[in-house]
């Protein structure tokens, strides 16, 4: 294992030149007549075409950069992660992380309000500014192994709370499940599922309703997990080479999933604002990491078993996307639940989308335990 180094991140001219020729030639189509439901519309793609077309990523990157980034060795993955530490050396400490389809920069005007504590923010192994594992599968339990290391052995904090949402919800639970003398509380919005066997033997009418939602809506509103599971490397292609296709894929999930009325993908930026949008497309396709963003769709099944309980405090915020998730399920796992809420505001992108109020709980939530 190395030492961390400084990392900041410079886009070559000769790349924004080449996206602003690509945007400039985009060869957008209409709605298609009688589409089905979708995120995306024709009309705010075509703005957000424009806007990356002009957008002033220097400031935007300059923006970024202000923000202590560094890269590391840990095992076979090289691993770069935010670390902003507070002015108080006895500050808590926090692992925030992030889902698909966003970046660890969705994160970051979360972290931005928690200036009394050290925050550690990483890129996961195939995402962004870190590389995939150079050798093996990107799954859930090897993520976590590699957060855990991040933030005992490299940086040397030997208590910590974590927080992780979409494809590090399990991440997120797996670290408090199985790191217990270092996990101090963990921060959930995305309460832990059962496995599908599991499932099959709820007998809890709101439990099994619950299920039975998701399944009936599944058919349609998780036709992109299908897609990335199945073929990821024919639609990596497609949106490797095509900004507009890139744009339109990430966007409409971030449209779908935000906690804002239905019909108008305008809406998305009352939430998760313009500049904030282009800059997670701007991070894909600088690195031309969305390939390997959909490694864990067909690789991350690596749970046949079920996943232990959490033993350590937890604090649960029922994001609106999930709004009547069985607070019994969450008993049965978080065997030490100090707080179940079912947030009024804010959909899957919680801390993104109310990072004020997502701050709060987490002040609210240390001091619960003693650590500020």
């Amino acid at each position: 294992m190395t030492q961390p180094q400084p990392f900041s991140f410079r886009a070559s001219d000769e790349l924004l030149d080449d996206l602003r020729h690509r945007l400039a030639t985009a060869r957008l189509l209409p709605d298609s007549p009688r589409r089905p439901a979708s995120g995306m519309a024709a009309d705010y793609l075509a703005e957000l075409v424009a806007a990356w077309r002009d957008f002033d990523w220097r400031s935007r990157e300059q923006w970024l950069n202000s923000h202590p980034q560094f890269l590391v060795d840990i095992g076979d993955a090289t691993v770069h992660f935010v670390h902003r530490r507070s002015a108080r050396d006895d500050a808590p400490v926090l692992l925030v992380m992030h889902g698909w389809p966003h970046t660890f920069a969705l994160q970051l005007d979360f972290t931005d309000l928690l200036p009394d504590f050290h925050v550690v923010v990483p890129s996961f192994p195939g995402f962004a500014f870190s590389p995939p594992y150079r050798d093996g599968p990107i799954t859930e339990r090897r993520l976590a192994d590699t957060m855990h290391a991040l933030m005992t052995e490299v940086l040397g904090y030997s208590r910590y709370l974590t927080y992780g949402e979409d494809v590090s919800a399990n991440v997120n639970d797996l670290l408090a499940a199985t790191h217990p003398k270092a996990v101090a509380g963990v921060l959930v919005t995305h309460a832990h599922f059962p496995s599908q066997h599991e499932r099959e033997q709820l007998t809890d009418a709101a439990e099994t309703a619950f299920f039975a939602e998701l399944a009936a809506a599944h058919g349609t509103d998780g036709a992109y997990g299908h897609v990335q599971a199945t073929r990821p490397d024919t639609l990596a292609v497609a949106l490797n080479d095509s900004p507009a296709g890139l744009l339109a894929w990430l966007t409409e999930k971030l449209v779908e999933w935000s906690d804002t009325p239905a019909g108008d993908p305008h809406a998305v930026e009352l939430r998760i604002s313009r500049e904030r949008i282009l800059t997670e497309a701007m991070i894909y396709w600088a690195t031309q990491s969305i390939g390997t963003s959909f490694r864990p769709y067909y690789e991350g099944a690596d749970q046949p078993e079920p996943m232990p309980p959490v033993t350590v405090p937890a604090s649960v915020h029922i994001q609106r996307h999930e709004g009547d998730y069985p607070e019994s399920l969450a008993l049965r796992f978080y065997l030490d639940l100090r707080t179940f809420e079912r947030l009024t505001e804010g959909g899957h992108f919680a801390v993104a989308e109310i990072p004020a109020i997502m701050a709060d709980r987490v002040r609210t939530f240390s001091r619960s335990l003693g650590m500020l």
